[in-house]
Order: structure tokens, then sequence, then C-alpha cells
């Protein structure tokens, strides 16, 4: 996929970012990845992806949507964003399908929206110096949500007719 390649590239340029990739695995290594008690692991390092400090989803396609939640469950990172703490990586996502990032909106941290080239390096720079500084999650997600094509999905709250569709959408005011 020419868009992770792009990002791979982008991100491997700056001296202080590290990009690497994973997949999910198919079933049968899945299951003894699951078998044999090893998480998902980076594909240059081998290293843990529950150790980076960043975790990206590209989105290219509804169907891939379940995988992002396996993928959080092998990597031993907690797949409800809001189980998250100090210590667990961000979980990120982007792509054409985070245009309706709503069915993955209890997972995700937050979503680049948009065209991902522009807004990564402004996200990674806000991390590092957040990184130095030492502040809580909402902090940095107060932070990071006022970068333009940022959607946190913490600081909105829907409200449904009773056919299901959207009556009302409240964002956090301080957002």
């Amino acid at each position: 996929h020419l868009g992770m390649r792009i990002l791979y590239h982008l991100v491997n340029a700056f001296p202080d970012f590290l990009c690497e990739r994973v997949f999910a695995p198919w079933v049968d290594m899945e299951a003894e990845m699951r078998k044999n008690g090893i998480p998902l692991y980076a594909l240059e390092s081998f290293r843990p992806v529950r150790e980076f400090d960043v975790v990206g989803f590209t989105l290219q396609y509804e169907l891939s949507f379940s995988n992002v939640i396996n993928m959080l469950d092998l990597a031993g990172i907690p797949r409800y964003a809001a189980e998250r703490g100090d210590d667990d990586p961000w979980v990120i996502a982007g792509g054409p399908c985070a245009y309706n990032p709503e069915p993955l909106a209890p997972f995700i941290d937050f979503f680049l929206l948009g065209e991902s080239e522009e807004q990564l390096p402004e996200v990674l720079r806000l991390l590092q110096a957040f990184k130095e500084k030492s502040g809580s999650r909402e902090e940095f997600l107060l932070q990071v949500a006022r970068i333009e094509g940022v959607y946190v999905p913490k600081f909105y709250d829907f409200e449904y007719l009773e056919d299901g569709r959207i009556a009302a959408i409240h964002a956090d005011p301080r957002v």
C-alpha cells in the first residue's frame, strides 16, 4: 500500500522518530502466537508492539476493523481507549475509512482525518514535547484535539433519535 510506504518514510526521515511495520497474522500464526505467549511484534526489530509510544492503523476498508481490535488484543494493549493508562501506547488511525470513524471510536485514542502526511509530523512533535514534560493522557488528548483534522472521540457525545439517526452532537467545550 503506497500510503503506508509514504508515512513509513516520512516518519523515519525525522532523526528523533522511528516507524516500524506490523501486520495482522493469519489465523494459524495467531493461534501459535497465543498458544506460545508471543505478543504481536514489529517486523523490523521484533520488538513487541506494546512497547512503542504510538500504534497506528491505516484503515483501508471497513472489513479490517475487526482486525484492529484483534491486533490490539494480540499485542496486549487494552482494546478500549478508556481502559488505557499512562504506560500504554497511543492508538491512532487514519486512511480512507477514517472518514467514518464511529464504528472504531471506542477503540482508538484519536483519528487523523484527511492527508496524514501533513498532520502526522505535528502530532509526533507534540507527543515528543509531551513525553518530556510528563503530562496526563487527558492533557495530551486536549492538545492533539486542537490540531486541524484530528478527531478525539472521547470529547464528543451523541444523541440519537428513536430510528437511530443522530439528533445532536455535543463537543467538550475545552476543544
